[in-house]
């Protein structure tokens, strides 16, 4: 039997992409699913999609910048379900792809708020959730390949999923004693709307930049890259794949291997570098 049956996740922006594909497949283990989006339209067409599944799914909207609506997304899951043992930390925005001297303000906020403070509101939320019932449980944050090594022109993006991948890694080693497993998922290039990010922006973070005809250029080659990606439904799967197996760092891409391995390589060259360092020798803690 498996591990997940009959226990419960709440999954952030699992309206469609893969948050909707970590949902039908833990659905498919028997788990019950508490189904959030800040798109109420397609959150109901997902919950309709998952009941006809034989999914026990409880929908309810979610802007994940917003701790309130964490509080009382929490509330109406203890109240449908009990005990909650999963967070799914997967809501994200692509932000503005700007180069560095044209960034604003507003985008970066929005950036962060969602892909940073939605994993920390989510996280500061549901763990109590799952302490309390002493089960043991999951956290799964949702970052990016770019949070193992950024793309041009992508700041805000990879500053913020560079940081869901170090606060899984701290959470990890916090949270192992009490049997509340962390993994971090980073994916490379899915077949997800994450290029049309700018559909849900809320009216506060809006910029100048957003509808420039450079941002949306870069949408458009973007969107090219996507479409050309791995299909969303394997990433349910090999999350499902790398829970069972207990998995921190949880990849979609293998072949992304070598390019990360350059920059750990860059890293390691550095290493030897301090080594070498006249300035350096007089310190007893190098």
């Amino acid at each position: 039997m498996s591990k997940f049956k009959d226990k419960t996740a709440i999954i952030s922006g699992g309206a469609e992409g893969i948050g909707l594909s970590i949902a039908k497949a833990l659905g498919e283990q028997g788990m019950n699913v508490v189904l959030t989006d800040i798109d109420e339209h397609n959150l109901v067409n997902a919950s309709k999609e998952l009941e006809a599944l034989d999914v026990q799914v409880l929908a309810e909207r979610l802007d994940v910048a917003d701790e309130k609506q964490w509080q009382h997304v929490a509330k109406k899951a203890s109240e449908r379900f009990g005990k909650v043992h999963m967070v799914v930390n997967n809501a994200g925005v692509g932000g503005d792809s700007v180069p560095v001297d044209s960034q604003e303000k507003k985008g970066w906020q929005w950036t962060l708020d969602v892909n940073l403070m939605g994993v920390v509101y989510g996280a500061k939320t549901i763990v109590p959730l799952i302490k309390s019932h002493g089960e043991g449980g999951w956290i799964v944050n949702v970052a990016s390949m770019a949070g193992m090594g950024g793309f041009l022109h992508g700041g805000a993006y990879n500053a913020t999923k560079a940081a869901v991948v170090a606060l899984s890694e701290s959470w990890a080693e916090e949270l192992t004693s009490q049997n509340i497993n962390v993994s971090v998922l980073c994916p490379a290039f899915v077949k997800t709307r994450i290029y049309d990010s700018e559909r849900n922006r809320p009216k506060e973070y809006k910029s100048e930049i957003s509808g420039s005809e450079g941002s949306n250029s870069f949408r458009k080659k973007t969107k090219k890259m996507i479409d050309n990606g791995i299909e969303v439904s394997i990433v349910g799967k090999r999350v499902v794949e790398a829970l069972n197996n207990g998995e921190l760092y949880i990849f979609t891409h293998p072949n992304y291997r070598s390019e990360i391995q350059k920059r750990f390589k860059a890293i390691d060259d550095a290493f030897k570098d301090s080594e070498k360092s006249i300035a350096l020798k007089a310190s007893s803690n190098r």
